[in-house]
């Protein structure tokens, strides 16, 4: 298991770990701000403040992971899962998303939350994992082809943002293989000390 990523170094000390509501929250909200006002990458209309993040932290943490990337006491990124769809069949399948801020992009931030995050669902008991991406987005779908994703569709002109119908492509990746008596998935996995 990977757990907790740590780089021991005086100059770059870095570590992935649970994300905690009341500590995390700005930061994650920090972060995901220009994802809603400045691109397409959220069909969100407006950027949740810190105390909506909050929220949205300690609800997803009850059933999924949603994990910080801290480097030298800075939240450099967030990643998280959620329910693929509500109904009772689905609870298999996760939706997973990356957040990395501006300043950390290209650094191997969104592959060092990525493993982390689909290593704990794996143990969590999830099957499969599905991202939606709005395209074109080169730089998310590369992250996503390279842990196995594999694209399964694209909703041709399902939002409409910043003045243009926009796709959302869908990848999907299997965890593990399915099987006919899938164990229930377990609360979130978290390492101890977290």
């Amino acid at each position: 298991m990977t757990w907790s990523r740590a780089r021991a170094s005086s100059e770059d000390a870095e570590s992935v770990r649970q994300a905690e509501p009341e500590r995390d929250a700005a930061a994650c909200a920090r972060i995901y701000a220009p994802y809603v006002t400045d691109s397409v990458a959220s069909f969100e209309q407006h950027a949740p403040d810190a105390a909506e993040m909050a929220r949205r932290i300690a609800e997803t943490s009850r059933t999924h992971p949603w994990l910080v990337l801290e480097r030298d006491g800075t939240i450099a990124g967030f990643a998280y899962g959620g329910p693929h769809r509500a109904r009772a069949a689905y609870r298999w399948a996760a939706d997973v998303s990356v957040y990395v801020d501006r300043e950390h992009q290209g650094s191997g931030a969104g592959r060092t939350l990525y493993a982390e995050l689909l290593e704990r669902l794996r143990v969590q008991g999830i099957y499969t994992v599905c991202a939606g991406i709005t395209l074109p987005n080169p730089a998310s779908v590369a992250l996503h082809e390279s842990f196995g994703f594999a694209l399964v569709g694209v909703y041709r002109a399902i939002g409409f943002k910043a003045g243009a119908w926009r796709d959302v492509g869908w990848w999907q990746l299997a965890l593990r293989p399915p099987d006919d008596r899938p164990d229930e998935p377990s609360a979130p996995a978290q390492r101890s000390g977290e």
